[in-house]
């Protein structure tokens, strides 16, 4: 298993990492996973001391997104109906806009930049971090027919 899961790092060029008991992975800098087509994480991260970047990909669930990101996390312009996956604490600004969400559950309880969700299909933003330190973006909301 621990071969596979370095051949995988070597494949998408994720350096300095360390090789957890149950698989996952901790990275101490940057993953940069942008427009790779994936349809899901190649490997399940738990803790990414830099960046995180999975944006322009086809990605349908962040199942398998570190628990902890040290800098900014974009997963914008995928696939996602659901922001479910483990994410609990940015420590600079989080980006969802351009996926297919409708709501935020399941997002990171704690952003300490800006917040962005615009360009999704909200309904409401029920499962909105606890705290942000920046800017919350959202630019409309579209309430169901509720007649």
């Amino acid at each position: 298993m621990k071969q596979e899961i370095h051949n995988i790092c070597e494949r998408y060029r994720i350096e300095n990492y360390t090789i957890n008991e149950d698989g996952s992975i901790d990275v101490d800098g940057d993953v940069n996973l942008i427009n790779r087509g994936l349809e899901k994480l190649p490997v399940t991260f738990r803790e990414v001391t830099g960046n995180f970047y999975c944006s322009d990909n086809k990605l349908t669930s962040l199942e398998g997104c570190p628990k902890t990101v040290g800098g900014n996390f974009n997963c914008y312009k995928n696939n996602l109906t659901s922001l479910e996956g483990g994410l609990e604490t940015v420590g600079g600004a989080f980006s969802c806009r351009y996926n297919k969400l409708t709501s935020l559950k399941g997002g990171p309880k704690r952003v300490g930049g800006n917040f962005n969700c615009y360009n999704n299909k909200l309904t409401s933003l029920e499962g909105s971090p606890k705290r942000v330190g920046g800017n919350f973006y959202v630019v409309k909301i579209t309430y169901p027919n509720t007649y």
